[in-house]
């Protein structure tokens, strides 16, 4: 599964460009790139997995990739790709999985779970276009000893009520707007996370991830990602962005990372991960 986004070593990014080119077919034009090919996007949400290698097709692709981080979009020819995880410098796998990916479609790969039982699901993420004024929004529920949470607008509405880990749901479409969101547990007013101020901008995706633990280290905390093609970016100040050097491999790597979406009736505003 997918345990971990971090920053890419500059031996790593050598090597996983070389798996790249092993892998990838001859270049195409932009459009029969956007036809032929998957993209994958990895995202690290197991609280205490360590940082770890990726191996696609036998070959490291990724080094040292830690919790908490996510990858740009990458894209990748369709296909089956066999994929090894393993601790940061280790050899014994903690993740193996045959991952079938289809073209024209984008995938996040999240890792989720205590190291002791890590899983995985892939996401399938809509980034189709929207009617003018309208965005998407979906939240990720990640964390592994967190309650069922209701998902509300502060002083406002719940969106979505009951929602266990670790489950996932669509995306909702809403209006383009500016909006302070709760993750409530459920059934109570009590906040375990505050998303304030989150802008969502016409015409785009965001999802919203809970990681991390809520009785324990590393504390429950949230990810807010830009979803749209070509941005893998943190909407948040201050949450690492790795979509820096190396990570067109981390095509290839598409692993890791579980987690729960949430919709609901109204906006809210919304990066490298394993797989099992």
């Amino acid at each position: 599964m997918r345990t971990i986004f971090a920053k890419v070593a500059l031996g790593g990014a050598i090597v996983a460009g070389a798996v790249l080119a092993a892998v990838v077919a001859p270049a195409a034009s932009p459009t029969q790139a956007q036809e032929n090919n998957a993209n994958i996007r990895v995202i690290h949400g197991s609280p205490d997995a360590p940082a770890v290698d990726i191996y696609v097709n036998g070959a490291k692709a990724i080094s040292n990739l830690a919790f908490k981080e996510a990858t740009d979009w990458t894209p990748l020819p369709a296909g089956t790709y066999a994929v090894k995880v393993t601790a940061a410098g280790g050899t014994d796998a903690v993740i193996e999985a045959s991952l079938p990916l289809e073209s024209g479609k984008y995938y996040t790969v999240l890792a989720t779970g205590k190291l002791a039982d890590i899983s995985a699901k892939v996401l399938v993420d809509d980034l189709s276009s929207l009617a003018p004024g309208k965005a998407r929004l979906r939240v990720v529920h990640a964390s592994p000893d967190a309650p069922a949470v209701d998902v509300a607008v502060k002083g406002g509405p719940i969106l979505v009520s009951n929602l266990s880990y670790p489950n996932s749901t669509d995306y909702l479409t809403v209006d383009k707007m500016t909006v302070d969101v709760e993750i409530r547990a459920a059934g109570t007013e009590t906040v375990a996370l505050a998303v304030p101020g989150f802008a969502l901008e016409e015409g785009k995706s965001y999802s919203v991830y809970a990681l991390g633990l809520l009785n324990g280290a590393p504390a429950l905390t949230v990810l807010p990602t830009a979803d749209n093609a070509g941005t893998s970016a943190m909407v948040e100040a201050g949450m690492p962005s790795t979509g820096g050097e190396g990570f067109g491999l981390v095509a290839l790597v598409l692993l890791m990372t579980a987690a729960l979406s949430i919709t609901g009736g109204l906006a809210l505003r919304a990066s490298r991960a394993q797989v099992r």
